[in-house]
């Protein structure tokens, strides 16, 4: 079920004109086997769980490998790369997305993209499931999550201030992050309830939302939410 700090959304509905998602593990269901990816990029067994020791239990790939030496850093992305590919090659779509997004057309309401995956990728994903997001930043835009740059950017693309947005995604220490950071509503989809119960999360990343499956986003927005037409031109 979904769950919902005592955030202004509550005390009052404030207008809802975007929606800006994370793609690997919201849009579409995890397949990466990062664990493996992490283990192969830092080069075995230890150096992963020093990585995950010096990052507080979550490895940061692409923050890792920036400052490598230009042949090492040639060779992790490579890794990664082959990896993401046979992650498109499995591309599903999560269950809820296409409902979510057919409802938010219906209400007027923006749809992009956040991912740190690579164009490529957002590309597939456009074609293969016929769903548009835009803007959809990709890996190549930076800097990246949880930097707040990607979604105050989409927000400026759409003159929307982020007030008036959502960031939804599966981690915290990217999605909710960026969110939090850039001043937007954030929700947590948390299907197998790895971080516990919503009450218990830091409050430095805990979101306003958290939710379970995309279906229980349909009753975020709804409960939380003034979901009706505004103009097209807003002043930020």
């Amino acid at each position: 079920m979904s769950s919902a700090s005592p955030a202004p959304a509550q005390r009052s509905r404030r207008p809802l004109r975007g929606v800006v998602f994370d793609m690997d593990g919201t849009l579409t269901v995890p397949v990466i086997d990062f664990q493996a990816m992490y283990r192969e990029v830092l080069g075995g067994d230890a150096a992963y769980a020093a990585a995950r020791a010096a990052g507080g239990g979550s490895v940061d790939i692409l923050h890792c490998i920036e400052n490598w030496a230009p042949d090492k850093q040639r060779h992790a992305y490579e890794v990664i790369a082959r990896f993401e590919k046979e992650g498109l090659d499995r591309l599903q779509i999560m269950p809820g997305a296409s409902e979510l997004c057919g409802f938010l057309d219906t209400k007027q309401i923006r749809r992009g993209l956040i991912t740190r995956n690579v164009k490529d990728a957002v590309d597939l994903f456009h074609q293969r499931f016929g769903m548009t997001f835009a803007p959809a930043l990709s890996r190549e835009f930076r800097p990246y999550k949880p930097d707040p740059a990607p979604l105050l950017h989409i927000c400026s693309t759409w003159n929307i201030p982020p007030h008036e947005v959502i960031m939804v995604g599966d981690s915290l220490k990217d999605d909710v992050v960026c969110g939090k950071r850039a001043g937007a509503f954030t929700c947590l989809l948390d299907e197998t309830g790895r971080y516990g119960p919503h009450d218990s999360l830091p409050e430095e990343v805990k979101p306003d939302f958290k939710v379970s499956s995309l279906t229980e986003v349909f009753t975020v927005l709804e409960e939380n939410f003034d979901l009706a037409t505004v103009p097209a031109e807003s002043r930020i």
